[in-house]
């Protein structure tokens, strides 16, 4: 079995395979699967730092392998007003729920009391599976080990 201790933002070099894993799957530090080309594959990170969509995983034995995310059922509701928008934000946010956040549009994991609320404020529901990347917290931070120059 192949095991990955290392997480890189980004290679340069080859990747020599994937993972698909949904969110709650990549929130875990240790994870044991199968690569999607059918490569056991034993996943040893540091607790409470989720693994990111294209991330990459150096194994011990010096293998490249990308985190890709699996589409997994979703609402995102949709505004069409900033300030609806900026509401929906704020009250979704109180309740301490994981959301991801696009431009008018906030994607959480299904939940009718959500959806309601967030129809309240206007937004419409949409119900389709998409790849969930929630901010990662407000101490979370956002760094990235490359230059932008």
């Amino acid at each position: 079995m192949l095991q990955a201790f290392e997480r890189l933002s980004h290679s340069h070099d080859p990747i020599d395979d994937y993972v698909t894993l949904d969110h709650d799957t990549r929130k875990k530090a240790r994870i044991k699967i199968s690569t999607d080309q059918g490569q056991e594959l034993g996943i040893f990170m540091q607790r409470g730092h989720p693994l990111l969509v294209g991330e990459v995983l150096k194994t011990e034995c010096g293998l490249l392998i990308e985190v890709k995310g699996k589409a997994e059922e979703v609402s995102t509701a949709i505004a069409t007003e900033w300030m609806d928008f900026s509401r929906i934000c704020y009250h979704l946010g109180n309740r301490h729920t994981s959301l991801q956040i696009g431009e008018l549009w906030v994607r959480f994991k299904p939940d009718h009391v959500l959806e309601k609320l967030a129809e309240n404020y206007g937004l419409s529901i949409n119900r389709a599976a998409a790849i969930f990347e929630p901010e990662n917290g407000a101490y979370g931070g956002h760094s990235h080990s490359h230059s932008h120059d």
